[in-house]
């Protein structure tokens, strides 16, 4: 056989074998992290009979994913492999702080969808940083998350306040489990540092 037919026959083969091994690895399961809202919650002083809406945070388009980021240094940026968020970061930042909100008893309903035509506030937030960066040593990182937030009143859709949140946390090694018990470690005091300002701001604190 002509050694040209010979490899026209063999190398789309290779290819075909190529592509189902890529694929294998595409499809394998991946393992799936959760962030939990903190044990201890700021304790309301009165309930208020309003609507509190938490609505999903903007991110910028990195970080509109369900994947774990890390930065090897400050300009490079990748997603860890074989392990993802439960739900897309945004979500589950989104979930954290409702959950963590709603748990100080402080207002009647707090949610991501008014129950009527619309909530008495808003709270509009951005995830600017939500991301592990590799340290000088590198065998550990720091986990940087920050969060704009603006509470808004939906009567006549005024800013009423706004602040801004930061919280870091190390992972003592580059292990999954340590970089994601890191996030959760740097994500509870944000939690909890946001709920507090809520309440302050709204009188329920």
């Amino acid at each position: 056989m002509p050694r040209a037919l010979l490899l026209a026959l063999v190398l789309p083969l290779l290819s075909g074998c190529s592509a189902l091994s890529a694929l294998g690895d595409a499809t394998q399961p991946l393992d799936v992290y959760e962030l939990q809202p903190p044990a201890e919650v700021p304790v309301a002083r009165r309930s208020q009979a309003r609507d509190v809406i938490v609505e999903l945070p903007t991110t910028s388009g990195a970080l509109e994913t369900d994947r774990i980021m890390i930065r090897p240094d400050r300009l490079a940026a990748t997603y860890l492999p074989g392990v993802r968020w439960g739900e897309p970061a945004p979500v589950m930042v989104q979930t954290v702080l409702l959950r963590t909100l709603d748990a100080t008893g402080a207002f009647q309903y707090v949610g991501r969808r008014p129950l009527g035509p619309s909530g008495d506030y808003a709270i509009v937030t951005e995830l600017v940083e939500f991301e592990a960066e590799v340290l000088e040593d590198g065998d550990s990182a720091r986990i940087d998350i920050r969060l704009t937030s603006r509470i808004v009143r939906e009567d006549g859709v005024r800013i009423v306040a706004a602040r801004t949140f930061t919280s870091t946390a190390t992972a003592a090694s580059l292990d999954d489990t340590a970089l994601v018990e890191a996030f959760d470690a740097a994500m509870g005091p944000l939690a909890r540092d946001f709920a507090g300002w809520v309440l302050a701001t709204l009188g329920a604190g």
